[in-house]
């Protein structure tokens, strides 16, 4: 009976937040399918043009991270989620109709506002339908959208004259109206909590919500928000620890997202098979997202499974730095794709695991994704194109982070297995809840869990 209920989530719930997200990230990064078709040439941009209009998308979009992620449980999921699509579906449909550089960098500017509360917001909503043991399998679609945004920006080039507008215009306009339709079918799909599912049975709701409560007990809605949890995230040092694991994660990924069209193109391909040859590693990840993923669930290992993701990225980054030929680097990006892919659903798992309750948990995951996009601005300003398609300088700095995201995995969990034995010691559990003891509840119950959060001597942090 449980297991119904959560395959009844995983056909409901799941894949209309994998498309939200699948357009959120081909939406942001769909911008170096269009250089590659033409936008930068036929709008007459600078490469450091090109790069302030991707660059400006960031900093509305990790401003808006924290606060939406604060106001998600209030405003609602089922009313937040689809505006927010909604709009910034409008926002890329009208990329496709700038013709200069001022009107281009205004509308990225308010795509990153409306774009940046949804991949934590999607991660947040998610730990409220599944336990802390099956969030990673269920964030494996991010690889997915790099292999769609290559196939799409292909066949929509074709279009090039339509309308008289150019290939790279219809990239954006035709990419811009689905989204604006997904958008507004989500008002009818996405229900705020498993108690408002249209789909699950009232003994389903029920099953659901004890096994959420098993899990974490603080998964009651009994917390109002407070500055003292956002103080408690920032100072927790498994938090951090991830953190800077985020921006360098970050400062690759995006740099992969959005720049890999042009290295490919750069290596010596034409534009157009450049747009087909991207495809594949983003597949590859894809693959590889998923099976380290279910991995990652199966065998309740966060930190083993990220460091050996990153191994994979170490070994494209060092494949790629000594290749002489071109075939030699494209294919060392079958490497470097699922290195780094893969990693973000892992993370995003590991970080929403291991904040509680509700606001801290909420706090952790954006800063996670606030790091992410802050490592997507640096990565904007590293692939001039007079050092292409080497990249020399830029390949050593994302194999030096790839190297340290493995070190980080491998002691953030030695430090969280050292919390959980020092949770497990003798006398432990009885000091940590001496005051929370009350005639009714002697280790304070709910109270005790919603103070302490993942400091509760009763919680295991995940490794």
């Amino acid at each position: 009976m449980e297991r119904k209920a959560v395959r009844k989530l995983d056909y409901t719930v799941l894949p209309v937040m994998a498309m939200f997200y699948l357009l959120s990230f081909l939406d942001r990064s769909n911008i170096g399918n269009a250089r590659v078709a033409g936008l930068q040439k036929d709008l007459g941009l600078t490469d450091r043009q090109y790069q302030i209009c991707v660059t400006v998308l960031y900093v509305p979009y990790i401003a808006a991270e924290l606060p939406a992620n604060l106001l998600l449980r209030r405003i609602g999921p089922r009313l937040l989620m689809p505006t927010l699509l909604t709009i910034w579906g409008v926002m890329v449909t009208l990329q496709g109709l700038v013709t200069s550089y001022a009107g281009l960098i205004t509308v990225r500017a308010f795509l990153g506002l409306v774009e940046g509360p949804m991949f934590p917001g999607i991660v947040l909503y998610l730990s409220g339908f599944y336990t802390r043991s099956e969030l990673s399998l269920r964030l494996v679609y991010t690889a997915l959208s790099g292999a769609f945004s290559g196939l799409l920006a292909a066949a929509i080039e074709n279009m090039h004259g339509v309308g008289g507008r150019p290939g790279w215009a219809w990239i954006f306009i035709l990419e811009g109206l689905f989204t604006v339709l997904v958008g507004l079918s989500g008002y009818f799909l996405v229900p705020s909590t498993p108690r408002d599912s249209r789909f699950l049975t009232p003994e389903q709701k029920d099953l659901i919500m004890d096994r959420l409560e098993r899990d974490r007990p603080s998964i009651r809605p009994s917390d109002t928000f407070s500055f003292n949890e956002i103080f408690q995230s920032l100072r927790s040092p498994h938090v951090i620890a991830v953190f800077v694991m985020f921006f360098m994660i970050g400062t690759n990924l995006y740099g992969l997202a959005l720049f890999l069209p042009s290295i490919v193109n750069q290596l010596g391909f034409s534009p157009s098979k450049s747009q087909l040859l991207s495809v594949g590693p983003f597949a590859a990840g894809f693959f590889v997202t998923l099976i380290s993923a279910f991995w990652s669930d199966r065998y309740q290992s966060r930190g083993i499974t990220n460091a050996l993701i990153a191994t994979l990225a170490v070994a494209g980054y060092s494949l790629y730095f000594g290749a002489k030929d071109k075939f030699v680097a494209y294919g060392a990006l079958y490497l470097m794709v699922p290195g780094v892919y893969a990693t973000a659903p892992v993370l995003g798992a590991w970080m929403a695991n291991n904040s509680e309750p509700y606001y801290r948990r909420a706090t952790s995951i954006a800063f996670g994704f606030i790091a992410t996009n802050s490592g997507g601005i640096l990565s904007t300003w590293r692939f001039p194109t007079k050092e292409g398609p080497k990249f020399r300088k830029t390949t050593i700095m994302n194999l030096t982070f790839s190297c340290l995201v493995v070190v980080g995995s491998l002691l953030n969990v030695v430090y969280l297995t050292w919390k959980n034995k020092s949770k497990a010691r003798p006398g432990h559990r009885e000091k940590m809840l001496a005051k929370y003891g009350n005639e009714k509840e002697s280790d304070g119950g709910l109270e005790a869990w919603m103070d302490l959060g993942d400091r509760h001597p009763d919680f295991r942090y995940a490794l």
